[in-house]
């Protein structure tokens, strides 16, 4: 936008070249872009390509004369607004003015050209030009701005409604048990209730959580505590805390991790978090019985950790959007079990932290989809073949 508000076009329109060469010379400057044409015709193609600032047109051409042509451009919505200086060797007569400036002139110049003359009234024109530019960059970004906050109040409505759906639910839920163990002192039964306010309980926790990180991320004040960290200790961590969602699906989890120690510049909590979570979206948006699969492989000098299911996949016009905070996709919200779309947005910035990338890939609906974190390692690249195991958890 810079480059483009620093220049500023002119055309010159003269039938002879000597004329064109003499009044380019005049005008020269390094700002300035110069367009030459040599017949009405050839000026109106340039205009057809180009935003002009000025035109100095000769009144007497064969064909299409300097009154002509200004009238084509005064009939062209696209050209009506350009200012036009008529250059004329002849007298400027009454009549002869009248005609030029019904036809749309602002001014006429007499040849011999005074060069100061025509600078002067040339300049003023290119710099009314460029702050017509800078006016309309300026509102260009005002209405771009305009509708970032409409889209963040959009957002922002949708998220307290979902916000008040979802917390009101283990709210209600751990005020009943309370209210049973009050009434109730059966231990059978108080034991049942006691569980079930327990899972509310860790859903609550988890959506406070969450939104304490992506505000701790968004404010710049959430730390990582970063050391040497061995890969496979890390993926072993968050598949554990995974398993209850595993088995709860009856899934087909696979893993293939590096034979050989993998050591990595990490926040071992932090890094499991982000493949938990993608294990976890994993075995909520995949049907029972369905496949999951856990990759570790080195890249160079990057290892490349790929989270594979046969889930109900991401429509391709989704993929690009599905890292935005509260991004759902709305089909599957009935499966979201109570999730505030944060989950992704916050594994992708826990990813940045660690100096890494995530990716997705999906074929569609019902296509499963694919995962792909990758991160530097800290020593040297190297070539290890994984192991593979396989077990059905149920």
């Amino acid at each position: 936008m810079k480059e483009a508000m620093e220049q500023v076009h002119v055309l010159l329109v003269d039938d002879l070249e000597g004329n064109l060469l003499s009044l380019e010379g005049l005008l020269r400057r390094d700002d300035l872009v110069v367009l030459k044409a040599r017949s009405g015709e050839e000026a109106l193609e340039l205009l057809l390509h180009h935003d002009v600032a000025l035109a100095l047109l000769d009144v007497q051409m064969p064909g299409m004369d300097g009154f002509e042509l200004a009238e084509f451009m005064r009939g062209s919505e696209r050209t009506r607004h350009i200012p036009i200086i008529f250059v004329t060797a002849g007298s400027a007569d009454s009549q002869r003015r009248f005609r030029g400036y019904g036809a749309g002139a602002v001014d006429f110049i007499q040849k011999p050209i005074e060069p100061d003359i025509l600078r002067s009234k040339a300049n003023v024109f290119f710099d009314l030009h460029r702050q017509r530019q800078q006016i309309a960059a300026q509102r260009d970004e005002l209405e771009a701005a305009a509708r970032a906050l409409r889209d963040a109040d959009r957002h922002k409505d949708e998220f307290l409604a979902v916000l008040a759906h979802e917390l009101r639910n283990p709210v209600a839920a751990l005020g009943g048990g309370l209210h049973l163990l009050k009434r109730r002192g059966d231990s059978e039964q108080g034991a049942a209730i006691r569980e079930q306010m327990e899972r509310q309980l860790f859903h609550l926790s988890r959506l406070v959580e969450d939104l304490l990180d992506i505000s701790r991320i968004s404010e710049g004040k959430i730390s990582l505590k970063r050391e040497r960290v061995a890969l496979n200790e890390v993926l072993r961590s968050a598949i554990e805390v995974s398993r209850p969602n595993l088995e709860a699906g009856g899934h087909v989890f696979t893993q293939q991790l590096p034979d050989e120690p993998v050591w990595l510049d990490a926040d071992h909590t932090r890094l499991a978090q982000v493949i938990g979570n993608l294990l976890n979206n994993a075995a909520k948006y995949t049907p029972a019985g369905g496949e999951i699969s856990l990759t570790a492989r080195r890249v160079g000098g990057d290892v490349e950790i790929v989270i594979a299911d046969t889930g109900i996949g991401i429509p391709l016009e989704m993929q690009s959007r599905i890292f935005q905070i509260f991004a759902q996709v709305e089909d599957h919200r009935a499966r979201a079990q109570g999730g505030l779309g944060i989950g992704l947005a916050l594994v992708k910035q826990l990813v940045a932290l660690h100096g890494g990338t995530i990716t997705v890939a999906s074929g569609g609906p019902g296509k499963g989809s694919v995962f792909t974190v990758r991160m530097p390692l800290v020593d040297g690249p190297a070539d290890h073949s994984p192991s593979v195991a396989v077990e059905r958890v149920r």
